[in-house]
């Protein structure tokens, strides 16, 4: 549904946006992640058509953004960080102004205002002036804008920034509802959010791309060897010495309850490490793979270059 090819976008001599390329697949919700002044904004505004791209090129729902630019925006619903909310309004009318705004019939536009109203859950609210909502129903509103022209793909930037917990936990689950029928990039800071939300990510550093996969991917390829996290009946001395003299093991530390045992990529020693534990006598009450966390992978990818 998003297709990005080498776009580009200086702002006078600034390079904001260094020839980045990334897809995103119908159905699904990609975390677009990366520190202040990467260029995440910039590119969404040049997706959503608020900003000519400086060179490249990309295609939202098979258009161009450059050759039919209003066909794009016909398909992209934009939630921006600083949403563009009327407060003199009810949430009725802003809706009714922003779905005449995008062309929908008169015939059509009670039925949407309700549909998305609903979805939002805004019932309650619906003729209460703006300026009069907390900031989490605002942002509900701002969603419900986004949508009211039914698009197929949603591009939302930082939409649970500075909203309650129970309200974060309302609009996760709301994102995941709209990807059933939608493509949705979302870009945040709120890193946990992205790992319950998204299904892939794309980290971006200094207008560059310098990551995107699964985020169980990036782990590996990241850290160059995956880990294994045992919780063993013995001795915690002996448990690390026994474990590491298993032939491919590289490394074994114990963070109470548990050892962390690292391997190769390439070798699946969960066997050997079972019978290990079972030869020595001791009881293994569990065995998993663990991950580096996103805050990890992000703290990794962007910082590597101000380390070298």
């Amino acid at each position: 549904m998003i297709r990005v090819e080498n776009l580009t976008k200086y702002y006078g001599k600034r390079l904001a946006v260094d020839k980045i390329s990334f897809n995103v697949g119908k159905g699904e919700i990609v975390g677009f992640l990366g520190p202040n002044a990467a260029g995440k904004t910039t590119t969404m505004r040049i997706l959503t058509g608020y900003l000519a791209p400086s060179g490249g090129e990309a295609w939202v729902a098979g258009h161009s953004i450059l050759s039919h630019s209003l066909e794009v925006r016909q398909h992209i619903g934009y939630f921006a960080e600083a949403a563009p909310l009327y407060t003199d309004m009810t949430v009725r009318a802003y809706l009714d102004f922003l779905a005449r705004l995008r062309g929908l019939d008169k015939t059509e536009v009670k039925k949407r205002i309700w549909q998305v109203v609903e979805l939002c859950h805004l019932e309650d609210y619906i003729d209460v002036h703006i300026g009069k909502l907390s900031k989490g129903f605002r942002q509900r509103t701002g969603i419900a804008q986004a949508l009211i022209h039914n698009p197929e793909v949603l591009i939302m930037d930082e939409p649970t920034v500075g909203i309650d917990p129970i309200q974060v936990a309302t609009t996760r689950q709301l994102i995941k509802e709209l990807a059933k029928k939608r493509t949705v990039l979302l870009s945040t800071h709120i890193l946990p959010e992205v790992s319950m939300t998204c299904q892939r990510v794309i980290i971006i550093n200094k207008g560059r791309i310098v990551a995107q996969d699964r985020i169980e991917n990036l782990s590996s390829l990241i850290s160059g060897s995956k880990r294994i996290q045992v919780e063993v009946s013995g001795s915690p001395a002996k448990v690390t010495e026994r474990l590491k003299r298993i032939p491919g093991v590289l490394n074994v530390s114990y963070q109470a309850p548990s050892h962390i045992i690292v391997c190769p990529l390439e070798q699946d020693l969960r066997g050997k490490i079972t019978e290990a534990i079972f030869q020595s006598g001791w009881t293994l009450l569990s065995l998993e793979s663990v991950e580096m966390s996103l805050e990890d992978i992000f703290i990794k990818l962007t910082t590597k270059e101000e380390a070298a």
